[in-house]
């Protein structure tokens, strides 16, 4: 039998090979070109052995590193950019394992709501909304935003009652209809176990550093989002979501309709605190539960689907799932 050790760094390099070909291959050859490298260095996979397991993500490292000022000559997406950026790791872990001990893969993705919305749009009484994992509190605002719907039949533009917002969301939906309506939102607050200030800086650069480097219009869309959500920001609350939610329920306004949704988030909690959470939202009959998740995350609902998600997260309303959609909110695929 090997020693746990050599388990743990079997397991991790086998990670970042998978996170390289499956996750950044055709979306961010930066981070594939980093990952592979990553596996590839005995070093750099006993460094990251010192961290919690659950601080050893790529995303989390490779956003650390970009946060601290690796540099644009780490930014090359073939192997000497993989050797540059190992060798400032190197030269700069104990910055970096600090930062990364310090934050979490916080990213708050606006463009997500153009996914969610479709289910928002099908309740009609005006709606209290819940994010667990909420992060700065960007995808609570689906009502503040502009869409822009592709179907085979051509666009299809949604604005707020005011008139286009200066943050629109394009999503390309296939065998579903787009929403007609953009729903009121009479309430709305957060949950999140380190909420991020949108306000601050330095908070809101960390988000920045999150977006993977080729992704210009995301960190644009996330500028945009942040400056209009900044001049009215939401109630965060910090806590644990299995422990927090129901409190945060209970404050919600009478005549409304209550809304719990997330959006990759349960993938970061253990299983047994996953299931603990999908079991409550079960059992509240007053609430609609929507989310938006891998499709092994809810081993329940990823079994509804026929076919592999490819990539693509399972779009679920009270655990029935209705949608494979983009993880950063650009596709729907109807299920129904």
């Amino acid at each position: 039998m090997q020693p746990m050790t050599e388990l743990a760094a079997e397991s991790l390099r086998d990670y970042y090979l998978k996170f390289a070909r499956y996750e950044a291959s055709g979306t961010s050859p930066t981070y594939a070109a980093w990952a592979r490298g990553v596996a590839e260095d005995e070093e750099i996979i006993e460094l990251l052995l010192e961290l919690p397991k659950q601080k050893r993500q790529a995303n989390l490292l490779f956003a650390a590193a970009r946060h601290l000022g690796a540099g644009d000559d780490h930014l090359m997406a073939d192997d000497r950019g993989s050797a540059s950026l190992r060798t400032w790791l190197k030269e700069n872990w104990p910055a970096t394992r600090a930062l990364m001990s310090a934050r979490s893969t916080q990213t708050n993705e606006a463009g997500r709501c153009a996914v969610i919305l479709p289910a928002l749009a099908r309740i009609t009484a005006p709606l209290s909304l819940i994010e667990v994992g909420a992060s700065a509190g960007l995808c609570l605002y689906p009502d503040r935003y502009s869409y822009m719907y592709t179907t085979g039949s051509g666009p299809l533009a949604l604005h707020p009652e005011d008139g286009p917002s200066t943050v629109e969301l394009a999503c390309e939906m296939t065998n579903a209809t787009p929403p007609k309506r953009i729903p009121e939102v009479a309430w709305r607050a957060g949950i999140d176990l380190n909420p991020i200030d949108i306000a601050d800086d330095d908070q809101q650069e960390w988000l920045c550093s999150l977006v993977w480097p080729e992704n210009g219009l995301r960190r644009d869309r996330l500028t945009a989002a942040a400056a209009l959500v900044s001049a009215d920001p939401p109630r965060l609350v910090p806590g644990d979501l299995l422990e927090t939610v129901e409190s945060v329920l209970a404050e919600a306004p009478a005549q409304t309709q209550k809304v719990v949704f997330h959006s990759a988030v349960l993938a970061y909690v253990e299983p047994a605190e996953r299931e603990g959470f999908a079991a409550l939202m079960r059992s509240r009959d007053d609430v609609a539960w929507i989310s938006n998740e891998g499709g092994g995350v809810l081993p329940g609902i990823g079994a509804q689907l026929d076919r592999e998600p490819d990539g693509r997260f399972v779009l679920a309303v009270n655990g029935q799932a209705i949608a494979l959609t983009g993880p950063h909110g650009q596709s729907f695929e109807g299920l129904e």
